[in-house]
């Protein structure tokens, strides 16, 4: 019989293992961006919300720590105080930082709850439903903010139904040819919320490509910026063919500031980590989709995406700042 102390001293399995150093990885970077943020910022209730955040990316790289530590687990480099200049000149303004946190909050989100129900030890569990709770809460502060400020992004609005009916025809389907209907609730959200999530990308982008110092690193990021607008355009014309609203862009929130903040190293690494999410949030819209045409957008998209991150993870490997993350024994 298994002994009741197995979930807590037992041994890491793999899962828990990836999860924790890429929760790891990513809140080290999140500390160097936050830290950077506060030093920048006016806006007293924004610095606030700001500080909540850097107070638990803090708290989830110290537990992390301590799992490892207790576990003989090499502590991950991740990123440092040597990956950030706080005294470098502002490169985002204060309305910036909440759609930045909503949109990493997002993407934090989704790898707890994924995390969740496939970890076997039990304080490693808790420690992600304690950490997905948290995150929750942010985002909720970070939402309460953008409409106190007037600037919150919410979904259009649709007619409620007159009644429950059903679908009669294949033609439901139609995207390319024939009769197209027009787009339903499911639908309209993952476009908007992917619209939202490359608005944010796509102004951080501009950022990144005007500070990089690595001539391949800010082609990267050009790069990244263009097939992001792409992205964006393709999403807002099939609102807009219905007669709705797409996000508005936030490339005005990027200061003209040319000196880095932050290291090629975590900017590079940064994007790699959120177009990673991003293949995740196009499938989640593909996965809800019953058209056609919108199934073929977002099978493109995943394409472009995935070929740019690995373009992306070549350039880290070349130079040697890529960490290698847990993996199986070589047998051969």
């Amino acid at each position: 019989m298994r002994d009741k102390t197995d979930s807590i001293n037992g041994k890491l399995t793999s899962a828990e293992m990836g999860k924790l150093w890429a929760t790891y990885m990513g809140n080290t970077m999140a500390k160097c961006v936050l830290h950077y943020f506060l030093k920048h910022i006016d806006d007293q209730d924004i610095k606030m919300v700001v500080k909540n955040a850097l107070s638990l990316s803090e708290k989830i790289v110290e537990t992390i720590k301590e799992i490892f530590s207790a576990n003989n687990f090499p502590i991950p480099i991740g990123f440092t105080e040597k990956d950030v200049d706080i005294n470098a000149p502002r490169l985002f303004t204060d309305e910036f930082y909440l759609h930045y946190l909503k949109y990493t909050s997002k993407a934090g989100m989704s790898i707890y709850s994924i995390a969740i129900p496939i970890m076997s030890r039990k304080d490693i569990r808790n420690f992600f439903i304690e950490t997905l709770h948290s995150t929750v809460k942010l985002i909720t502060e970070i939402n309460d903010q953008l409409e106190e400020k007037g600037i919150i992004v919410s979904s259009p609005n649709i007619p409620i139904p007159k009644g429950v009916d059903f679908i009669q025809k294949q033609s439901y389907m139609n995207g390319f040819f024939g009769d197209v209907r027009p787009l339903h609730a499911l639908e309209i959200a993952h476009i908007y919320d992917n619209i939202e999530n490359n608005v944010a990308s796509k102004a951080l982008l501009i950022g990144f490509s005007q500070v990089a110092e690595t001539e391949r690193v800010k082609k990267f990021m050009l790069r990244g910026k263009e097939m992001t607008g792409k992205h964006i355009e393709v999403c807002s014309q099939k609102l807009h063919k219905d007669h709705l609203p797409s996000p508005l862009l936030l490339d005005n929130q990027v200061s003209e500031s040319t000196i880095s903040p932050f290291s090629d190293k975590l900017m590079l690494w940064h994007k790699i980590d959120m177009f990673s999410m991003k293949i995740r949030t196009y499938a989640n819209g593909a996965s809800l989709n019953g058209r056609h045409d919108i199934g073929g957008m977002y099978a493109k998209f995943i394409l472009d995406v995935g070929r740019y991150v690995e373009d992306g993870a070549n350039i880290m490997i070349d130079y040697a700042w890529m960490e290698q993350p847990p993996e199986a024994s070589n047998r051969e």
